[in-house]
């Protein structure tokens, strides 16, 4: 039996994913726009949807835009943006009550279908700029986003993990985009990239709910009709690592964060992808973990210790919270967790283990229609067609040899600690 039933359209520059379902009470409407990830679109990306979000020409400032979705039975509308792979994604959500559930039908799903592409198409812009208020706030509410991260140590880190260990590849870039960029961002020049975006960008609507299928394909051409496109896709490079670096950096805080870059040379495309995420599972992504288990609870060095996969970049990342004089002693102990993986130095009851809790972890993901909705659009990434019950079934075939195969994959690449001033002394 499918888990879930994907219909996949394509028309009019837009691939549209009709997927019915009587699981939830609401209607998603998902928007996700992709380019390659680069230094001078970054920040635009990063800015666009917050710009496009806030009001509309019909709805020319945030209040009466808000309005306007409350009237709706409480619509809600977010906009954001991720990076999968060397990918950056823009996306927009938009959710209201199924009309079934209303006593006097109100026909509002097509009332969503047609605020989302005023949205998109009718912003509140004029003479080729956006409305420059807009802008302005929009601009000041991203650069005190970036500003934070650095507040927030434990992302902090992993930035900089992230930025050293992919210094000469795009993957580095935050999909936040670049403070010193933002300034130079004019409503002119954000106008000119929206329009240029919309043109280039590979476009997927995804429809989620309880919906009569047809109904939906129609309103997808009615109110989404862009030109035909050509994506522009990136190929993957198998980074070959010649030696691990080590780097150490110094702020005035007390817990140390430790994280470390390995290369997998595995990503979501790759047969052995769902041995790499058993891998991952056992080696430190879960609390039955080796990473768990030997460097928080046995050595008490940590204050967590977890791991975790770039799944489109082949990038598997352990990150942990030690106290600075532990440093050495940590290093040592994960490392010795990776050889013991690779040797085979586990059990059959971690894997059964395993297995059971990474097919939970995915079943609870799709619960919401947001989450269903991500899980999705990794096939789009990797321009792959894998349904949710064959990606269940390949997780239980893994074998234990396989596991160990894809251990003999992975490079340590990096290790970088961010540490206070007396571990310098």
């Amino acid at each position: 039996m499918a888990v879930v039933k994907e219909r996949i359209i394509k028309h009019q520059g837009v691939t549209v994913h009709i997927v019915p379902t009587s699981k939830y009470k609401t209607n998603t409407l998902v928007w996700k726009m992709k380019a390659p990830l680069k230094e001078e679109t970054v920040t635009l990306r990063a800015l666009l949807p917050s710009v496009l979000q806030s009001n509309t020409e019909k709805y020319s400032t945030s209040t009466s835009f808000r309005n306007h979705l409350d009237g709706l039975y409480g619509a809600s509308l977010f906009a954001d943006v991720g990076k999968k792979g060397e990918y950056h994604i823009m996306s927009f959500q938009m959710e209201m009550v199924n009309e079934k559930y209303l006593t006097n039908r109100e026909p509002l799903l097509e009332k969503a279908f047609e605020l989302l592409s005023e949205v998109l198409t009718k912003p509140n812009a004029k003479e080729g700029q956006f409305d420059p208020s807009t802008v302005a706030k929009e601009k000041r509410a991203l650069k005190q986003r970036l500003e934070s991260i650095y507040d927030d140590k434990m992302r902090y880190s992993s930035m900089r993990l992230t930025q050293e260990m992919c210094v000469e590849e795009n993957y580095r870039l935050d999909a936040s985009g670049i403070a010193d960029r933002i300034e130079e961002i004019t409503p002119e020049s954000l106008y000119a990239y929206y329009e240029r975006a919309f043109m280039e960008d590979e476009l997927d609507l995804y429809v989620i709910g309880d919906i009569a299928e047809e109904e939906v394909a129609e309103m997808a051409n009615r109110y989404f009709q862009f030109s035909e496109r050509k994506p522009e896709h990136v190929s993957y490079i198998n980074h070959q690592v010649q030696e691990a670096k080590e780097l150490q950096e110094i702020q005035d805080i007390k817990q140390g964060k430790l994280n470390i870059g390995y290369r997998t040379n595995i990503t979501y495309r790759d047969p052995d992808y769902f041995a790499l995420q058993m891998f991952n599972g056992i080696f430190g992504a879960f609390s039955h973990s080796k990473l768990f288990i030997n460097v928080r609870e046995k050595a008490s060095l940590a204050y967590y210790a977890a791991s975790r996969l770039e799944s489109h970049k082949g990038l598997l990342m352990v990150m942990s919270g030690i106290d600075n004089r532990n440093y050495e002693q940590a290093v040592t102990i994960i490392k010795e967790q990776m050889e013991a993986m690779k040797s085979g130095d586990f059990s059959e009851q971690e894997i059964i283990q395993t297995k059971a809790i990474i097919k939970n972890q995915l079943l609870e993901t799709i619960d919401t229609s947001r989450g269903l909705t991500e899980v999705l659009y990794h096939n789009v990434v990797a321009t792959m067609d894998i349904s949710l019950d064959e990606w269940l079934a390949r997780i239980d075939q893994v074998t234990r040899e396989e596991i160990i195969a894809c251990g003999e994959k992975i490079a340590l690449d990096t290790i970088y600690f961010l540490h206070g001033t007396e571990v310098a002394e």
